[in-house]
């Protein structure tokens, strides 16, 4: 058998989990506003009418970390009228400094924490990036869109999309299947739903994708009518959608969450700077697929060990290939930091749809199209 298929999902900006994403982002982009070097990690927790934020912060700067939660509460749309989550929910601060044992080795350059880092790149999309993801994402923004700019009125914030991907001979070949999940205002009917989402939402995304799609099913809230929605329903936590936030599971993932913390803790900045280096070498047409795995001691600055996998897809020797991709950039901590300026405040649009394939984001960024590598010496020039 030559084909399989491949399932991706996402989740909206009202899901639980990325309440929880944006608002530890809003705080560590509140905080580097003002505090460039701060260092923090915060994780938030969230249910019914409660709000836990808690972790880490060490910094000069003067938050309102309250205010700070309310605002993106109410920016994502849970309002007072339309559901026991809020913006005047009840929030309860838990936070510390940084350790100081931890914090005397990142104030050497050293990394505020151990763990292995992965990025991924292929050819399957323009973004270099996994096509079952990339929809999805596409599919969940537009429905927060739809909801937010009234399309589609009735919608509530909350709701998942998962997307199943045919692949003939490892390459995409047609859409198989489309899942939406999402909470709206009572009575509406199925029927109704399913019409509105196909016209708003569904459609234009399929268009904007050169791959079949005529024989897709569509499947919209499994269960049936979908009213009670958001914390009121479920828990959420920040960090839980990791392979949401990366690859949808096409790559690997190391396990350490992004949201909340600062750029000093390389499961976000390594993370990073292997999509990077893996969708440079991708871009380059050296490999089809290119999986990027670096790791890092607590309190050290250089990566104990770095490879590269392209599963049998390098156009040249594995030494060629890595020497090109290791070149490309200084994995030393406050150098991936330095490079792609990662001390200001740009973390909460990162926080739904993806920190990958959004050319918005220095590390997504390709070396000039203009350069000539010279894979031997590992040098561009011009």
């Amino acid at each position: 058998m030559n084909y399989r298929y491949f399932s991706s999902e996402s989740v909206s900006n009202g899901h639980p989990d990325k309440v929880c994403d944006q608002i530890s982002d809003a705080i560590l982009d509140a905080i580097l506003a003002k505090d460039p070097k701060a260092r923090v990690a915060v994780d938030c927790m969230v249910k019914s009418k409660s709000l836990i934020i808690m972790g880490e912060i060490t910094t000069n700067a003067d938050v309102d970390f309250d205010q700070v939660a309310r605002q993106k509460i109410k920016d994502i749309g849970y309002l007072d009228n339309t559901t026991e989550f809020h913006s005047n929910c009840e929030i309860q601060l838990l936070l510390t400094k940084q350790s100081a044992e931890i914090g005397g080795g990142v104030d050497q350059g050293g990394a505020g924490d151990q763990g292995m880092m992965f990025g991924y790149a292929c050819n399957e999309t323009p973004q270099l990036m996994p096509l079952p993801i990339m929809i999805s994402h596409a599919l969940a923004q537009g429905m927060d869109q739809a909801r937010q700019n009234q399309a589609i009125p009735y919608l509530r914030p909350d709701g998942k999309t998962e997307t199943v991907v045919k692949y003939d001979y490892n390459h995409p070949s047609s859409i198989e299947r489309i899942v939406i999940a999402v909470p709206h205002a009572p009575g509406i009917t199925q029927a109704q739903l399913t019409a509105d989402l196909q016209k708003q939402v569904i459609e234009p995304v399929l268009n904007n994708h050169q791959i079949s799609s005529k024989h897709a099913q569509i499947v919209v809230n499994g269960a049936g009518p979908w009213v009670i929605h958001g914390p009121t329903a479920d828990s959420g936590m920040t960090g839980r959608k990791t392979i949401v936030d990366t690859y949808g599971a096409m790559g690997r993932h190391g396990g350490g969450a992004f949201s909340g913390k600062d750029p000093t803790k390389v499961d976000r900045s390594a993370a990073y700077a292997a999509r990077f280096i893996a969708k440079n070498v991708v871009a380059k047409g050296l490999a089809d697929r290119c999986e990027v795995q670096i790791a890092y001691v607590i309190g050290q600055k250089e990566p104990i060990t770095k490879s590269i996998e392209t599963f049998g897809t390098a156009k040249i020797s594995s030494w060629e290939l890595e020497k090109f991709a290791f070149d490309l950039l200084d994995l030393s901590v406050h150098e991936i930091i330095d490079y792609f300026d990662l001390r200001q405040p740009i973390y909460t649009q990162t926080a739904c749809y993806g920190h990958f394939g959004r050319t918005e984001f220095p590390w997504e960024r390709l070396i000039s199209q203009n350069q000539r590598i010279n894979i031997m010496s590992g040098q561009a020039t011009a």
